[in-house]
């Protein structure tokens, strides 16, 4: 028998509930560093249900990004511009939702699976230029970095709007 591992967080809106199984979450983008976004940048989506004013639940998947600067130093939360996992929080539930994500949620097989998904994924496109292998090998690299995550350094991130850049 598997134990299932969930977390509860208490919102205005009701209970979060987030379970720790792999159709829970998505790895919805990747990005590496740029002259006009010096970051690297993963969004994940996260599904948890709502219990509403105790009577039901309500299924509920939002996003949001880890980004880490370009020498692996720093470490930032970005808010997406819709459908936010810190969206219509107070101060007090955004600083709870930032704990779950640092004591749980990158401890959980959850993250752990969907990540090495994406590096094997990864290591087996066939690309042809030397840029795409580049490329290939930064992916893999800053994949690995999260993997190494700590409850801490999400403690320290900052929790910041997502600004996409239109070019």
């Amino acid at each position: 028998m598997k134990v299932l591992d969930a977390k509860i967080i208490s919102t205005s809106h009701g209970l979060e509930t987030y379970l720790d199984l792999i159709e829970n979450s998505e790895i919805k983008k990747i990005h590496l560093p740029t002259t006009n976004n010096p970051s690297y940048e993963i969004q994940f989506g996260i599904k948890y249900f709502l219990l509403k004013d105790k009577k039901y639940y309500d299924s509920n998947k939002n996003y949001f990004y880890i980004c880490m600067s370009s020498n692996f130093s720093s470490i930032s939360l970005k808010e997406t511009h819709i459908e936010s996992l810190f969206a219509v929080k107070n101060k007090e539930e955004r600083e709870t939702t930032k704990k779950l994500l640092g004591e749980w949620f990158i401890k959980t097989n959850t993250y752990k699976e969907s990540i090495n998904k994406l590096i094997n994924k990864i290591k087996t496109e066939n690309l042809c230029t030397e840029v795409d292998n580049q490329n290939k090998t930064e992916k893999i690299k800053f994949l690995k970095k999260l993997l190494k995550l700590t409850t801490k350094d999400l403690e320290d991130a900052s929790i910041e709007r997502h600004v996409e850049l239109h070019i």
